[in-house]
Parts: structure tokens; C-alpha cells; sequence
């Protein structure tokens, strides 16, 4: 199973006018989702389940890559890392699948799968962290993180 794990681009600052949940990305936050979208898009494979938090960060992150995509409650900023990971079916989907979603419920699932003695890994806005599961012969499942990749590093 490949897992990938984006976080949302910089956002606005919550206000006691603005909820978290309605909070825009800023501009650069734009340009962020715009260039991890563009990697994404040649990375991807076509039948990659996408989910995404309910958060209007999210979901202007992921306009970005202009795939379908199921906005999924069990991911905001709030959930458990069991929900979280129930929600995704990890490790048991059969297809690859990417959450677009917030610290640091991202950090504990890459945490967890990575290595369980860490409490959270930090992944910073607007970054992708690609995670995968290959059988290797007599060996059983190894769980490996296969790229992380930052906005700063897209060239477009």
C-alpha cells in the first residue's frame, strides 16, 4: 500500500472573526498547492483514493491538483489518530491513497507507521510525505518512507 500524506499550504491566521475552519490559504500557500500539485499530478497513479479534510484550507490545497477527491470528516483538524487511520484502511487498502489533511494528526500517522517508539513526526505546510509497503520475498511487508517533497524543491 502506498500512503501519502499532504499537508495543507500556508494558511491565514486564525482570528477570533475567522474560525479555523474557514481559514484561506494566503498566497503563498496558493503558489505552494499549485507546485505540489503540478508534482503530484506525474507522480500520482491514477487510482489514488484522494481524502481530505473538511477545512477550506484542504480543500483549496487539493483544487490544486484537479482530481477527484471524498471529503471526509474522520480528517479534521481534531481527529484521533485511530480514526484517522480506520478512515484510510490502513494498511489493509488495495489501491493507493493520499490525505490531505493537518498537524499534527499527519505526524502521528507517519509516526506510527514509520517508527512506533516516535510520539510525531513535524511535517511542515504545503509538504508531501510519500510512505510505502512492498512484500519482499520471504520476508514478509517492509514499510519505507519513499519521498518527502517540499514546495521549494518543485521546479515547474
Amino acid at each position: 500500500m502506498d500512503l501519502i500524506l499532504w499537508r495543507h499550504a500556508e494558511a491565514e491566521p486564525e482570528t477570533p472573526e475567522l474560525s479555523d475552519e474557514n481559514r484561506r490559504l494566503t498566497q503563498k500557500g496558493q503558489r505552494q498547492a499549485q507546485k505540489m500539485a503540478y508534482w503530484l499530478d506525474s507522480n500520482l497513479p491514477e487510482s489514488c483514493r484522494i481524502l481530505v479534510s473538511p477545512t477550506v484550507r484542504t480543500r483549496e490545497t487539493i483544487a490544486a491538483l484537479d482530481r477527484k477527491f471524498k471529503v471526509l470528516q474522520e480528517l479534521g483538524p481534531e481527529t484521533s489518530l485511530e480514526a484517522a487511520l480506520q478512515a484510510i484502511n490502513w494498511p489493509l487498502s488495495k489501491e493507493p491513497v493520499m490525505i490531505v489533511g493537518h498537524q499534527p494528526t499527519l505526524g502521528l500517522i507517519a509516526a506510527k507507521i514509520l517508527h512506533p517508539a516516535m510520539q510525531e513526526c513535524a511535517i511542515r505546510k504545503g509538504n508531501v510525505w510519500w510512505i510505502t509497503q512492498k512484500a519482499k520475498e520471504g520476508e514478509g511487508l517492509h514499510t519505507y518512507l519513499k519521498a518527502i517533497m517540499t514546495p521549494d524543491l518543485v521546479v515547474k
